[in-house]
């Protein structure tokens, strides 16, 4: 893939969400000499995601515990990264839970939980993140939203309004953080096929991993504020806002 004459900001690739396929791409294509830090629940398993990124030629690669929904633990973290390893180049927030509908609609813990993961987890590690990387004067920020998110569907609203709240403070915060040197992009996509969504039937213009990350690292090379996957959604996200009510609330997840 060719990109611009203009770099990735040096330093270390942070993955918030050390066991997600589409991270796992982008840090394999942001790994070659550089040092890359997984940071998930249960650490101490990540041997098969260190040999993927050390086939990739990264220089290291480190694990470091990290629960998303223990808002406390986010600060500390992102302090032991830039102390034992320097600057942060890339964080990538690639963590978050589908969630159960149904349950949802009935378990108000559950329909708390996905919301709490999905969008008040990553407004935690988002605000202390930019306040660190403005600090150090540049850095670059990858947040995962959703078509989900763009328009809510009944279909999965609890998800869906989660994402739609992160979009909307993923563009506040590209906002706030303009003339600090540091880049956050924010990425849109539709149905990807993967593990988290496994035993689903694949929407219209879904996507693969591998295709997002590579839309993801030309948008880093790019500095663009958004990368949509695949394109085609630019069309599909201005038709959704014409849809009337008593269609969409009729449509598939």
């Amino acid at each position: 893939m060719a990109f611009g004459s203009r770099d990735v900001d040096q330093g270390v690739v942070l993955l918030l969400g050390g066991r997600s396929e589409i991270g796992l791409e982008v840090a394999r294509r942001l790994s070659p000499g550089r040092v890359v830090i997984l940071a998930a629940r249960r650490s101490d398993q990540l041997q098969e995601q260190v040999r993927e990124l050390v086939t990739s030629e990264a220089k290291a690669v480190h694990c470091m515990e990290f629960d998303a929904d223990d808002l406390s633990s986010h600060q500390p973290l992102l302090e032991k990264v830039i102390a034992e390893h320097g600057r942060i180049g890339v964080a990538v927030l690639a963590f978050g839970i589908l969630g159960d509908q149904a349950r949802a609609e009935q378990d108000p813990a559950h329909a708390v939980a996905v919301v709490h993961t999905d969008f008040v987890a990553q407004v935690n590690v988002l605000t202390s993140l930019a306040n660190l990387l403005r600090a150090q004067g540049d850095g670059q920020i990858v947040v995962f939203s959703s078509i989900a998110g763009i328009r809510v569907r009944r279909a999965n609203y609890v998800y869906g309004s989660a994402k739609a709240g992160l979009d909307g403070f993923a563009r506040g915060l590209q906002d706030a953080l303009y003339g600090s040197g540091v880049h956050l992009l924010l990425v849109q996509s539709g149905f990807v096929i993967g593990r988290m969504t496994a035993g689903m039937e694949p929407a219209p213009l879904s996507s693969t991993p591998d295709q997002v990350a590579d839309a993801v690292v030309a948008g880093l090379y790019r500095r663009a504020r958004t990368a949509v996957v695949p394109r085609a959604l630019r069309l599909v996200f201005l038709a959704m806002h014409l849809v009337p009510p008593s269609l969409w609330r009729r449509a598939p997840r």
